[in-house]
């Protein structure tokens, strides 16, 4: 099934079709890359680099700084449309979907954590949380009581009232880790989620995410150069000058 969203084929339905019992079919491909090639004018970033994801699982994306591992992902997500190569969500492949059913795509199936978090600094840590839903529609007292429950389960539901720039980098990731996973998504994407922080936060941000991750049944693509966070996955690819390779299962 291929298509743009706007038209015939949907990407949506009943999440539960052929999952497990616990609400996942963890043999079920998600997501899929296959031999991407880009290029940023003459420098190139990927060079036939794959990557599968099943639903539920988190994979580590691993490699050095300019190693082609944050182009994979954007790639990943429809941010990046690669040169060659194709990624299919779904069985759904990204590129043949317009720019407006790929934006939609990245406010319902897939959620975002990024380095520095990335939250408006001008809204509320509640608003930022509350943001996606508002986008999607969502009325605004519902929106910001989803937000506030997300808040509470990633035990920053003190700082709801306050902006981003009142808040700790640790507490401003939680607030950035609840806005990715308030509508729902099948895929989070997050790249170096704790590269900003100290081992300590790093980690409980870590545990938070992919617990809660876990507990929805998404899955997590990380992208990371750091052995600890990888350690959070259940399985590590690595990327280097454009190029992945699967490692041994982490566990």
């Amino acid at each position: 099934m291929t298509g743009d969203l706007t038209g015939g084929d949907q990407i949506g339905g009943d999440p539960t079709i052929g999952d497990a019992p616990d609400g996942t079919d963890r043999t079920r491909v998600l997501l899929e890359a296959v031999d991407l090639h880009k290029s940023f004018g003459p420098t190139p970033a990927l060079d036939g680099a794959g990557l599968t994801v099943r639903a539920g699982e988190v994979v580590a994306v691993m490699g050095p700084s300019g190693s082609g591992k944050s182009t994979l992902l954007h790639c990943l997500a429809g941010i990046l449309t690669p040169d060659r190569g194709t990624v299919r969500y779904r069985d759904v492949e990204l590129s043949a979907m317009g720019d407006g059913a790929r934006s939609e795509l990245r406010r319902t199936d897939f959620g975002f954590v990024f380095q520095f978090g990335q939250l408006v600094p001008e809204l509320t840590c509640l608003e930022n949380v509350a943001l996606p839903l508002r986008l999607g529609s969502v009325k605004r007292k519902e929106a910001e009581s989803r937000a506030r429950e997300w808040l509470d389960r990633l035990e920053v539901a003190d700082v709801a009232d306050k902006r981003p720039g009142e808040t700790s980098g640790g507490q401003g990731q939680r607030v950035a880790v609840a806005r990715a996973l308030v509508t729902g998504p099948r895929v989070v994407f997050a790249d170096e989620p704790t590269g900003a922080l100290d081992s300590l936060n790093g980690e409980r941000v870590m545990q938070l995410l992919v617990t809660a991750a876990k507990e929805t049944n998404a899955a997590v693509v990380l992208v990371t150069h750091e052995a600890r966070v990888a350690a959070y996955s259940d399985r590590e690819v690595v990327v280097r000058d454009g190029k992945s390779r699967e490692m041994e299962p982490v566990r």
